[in-house]
């Protein structure tokens, strides 16, 4: 009867004990983690600076990556404009209207806010769910809960408080030594013709593959949000397709084309906004010194590109 009072007690104490060194050794990872987690996310630190180091924005942009890689303000800020980057890579109109809501304070009245109208805008850039996923996720790192689209209290507490626990192979960076992982380089030897027409075939399938539907309504409605926001707040809205390779523009088919202009002159018409599209502009379509990838400007052809908008759109003539 002895022993077996021990046996039960020797039992509590297993079922106490060994969840409590669990959940140590997952604090005990977790701050290291914390660190090692933040670095996946350098790109949204910017958000940080707002209502710091920004405020009263005189020029800004939404978008997913031909927002994030195709807008440098460099001569408009040597000018003395103040200028901010909204965008991310794959980033849709719905985040987009939810970083607008946040962070729309801090632009300027009578300011310009250019919102990227990609070929892929009224659907997904994402390929997949798991893709999708992974990226909603940086949103729990800078917007407040009440303007994240499908909030899950689960998926902030794994992200912001544990994210240890959403390590997955990442855990691995924790052990320097067992990092296995290879970074490749790019090459800067020049533009190889053949391969740059190789890839802009890649980025075709992947804004235009097996997708059913392009012009997904909800989006269409959050671009119709987006505007109305910038209008209710003394924000003047632009649309703008940023400039894409002829290797790129090539290969999409000219029904898309025909439905595309249709759906955002429809928008713009409705809106009474302006729209630009640079996407078989001369300036850019031929020259491939402007571009890191078919359809995305590098550093150069981003100053080039930003200071055109500048001298030549209207909305940002002296007024």
């Amino acid at each position: 009867m002895k022993n077996k009072k021990y046996d039960i007690i020797r039992f509590i104490l297993k079922c106490i004990l060994i969840p409590a060194a669990a959940v140590l050794i997952i604090y005990a990872l977790n701050k290291p983690y914390k660190e090692i987690d933040a670095q996946k996310y350098w790109d949204i630190a910017k958000f940080g600076m707002l209502g710091r180091e920004y405020w009263e924005i005189n020029v800004g942009n939404l978008g997913s990556s031909h927002g994030a890689y195709d807008f440098v303000y460099t001569d408009l800020q040597n000018a003395g404009f103040i200028c901010f980057n909204f965008a991310n890579t794959s980033q849709s109109y719905d985040y987009d209207y939810a970083i607008l809501r946040q962070y729309g304070q801090y632009m300027a009245e009578d300011s310009v806010l250019f919102i990227p109208v990609s070929y892929f805008s009224f659907n997904n850039e994402v390929v997949n769910e798991q893709e999708e996923e992974a990226l909603s996720v940086r949103y729990y790192h800078f917007l407040s809960p009440e303007y994240i689209p499908d909030y899950d209290p689960y998926v902030d507490l794994i992200t912001n408080r544990l994210p240890v626990l959403s390590a997955g192979k990442d855990i691995i960076k924790l052990f320097p030594d067992l990092d296995t992982a290879l970074t490749a380089h790019a090459s800067n030897d020049g533009i190889d013709v053949e391969e740059f027409a190789r890839r802009a075939q890649e980025r075709y399938s992947r804004h235009f593959d097996n997708k059913e539907e392009y012009f997904l309504p909800e989006r269409i409605e959050e671009l119709y949000a987006i505007i109305n926001y910038c209008k209710e707040n003394q924000i003047t809205p632009v649309l703008i397709t940023t400039p894409f390779s002829q290797y790129y523009t090539e290969q999409v088919s000219q029904d898309f084309l025909q439905e595309f202009s249709a759906t955002v002159t429809k928008i713009a018409s409705d809106t009474g906004v302006n729209y630009y599209d640079f996407s078989h502009d001369d300036r850019f379509a031929t020259h491939l010194e402007y571009f890191s990838d078919s359809d995305h400007l590098n550093e150069t052809g981003a100053v080039y590109f930003t200071y055109i908008l500048w001298r030549e759109l209207e909305e940002m003539q002296p007024r």
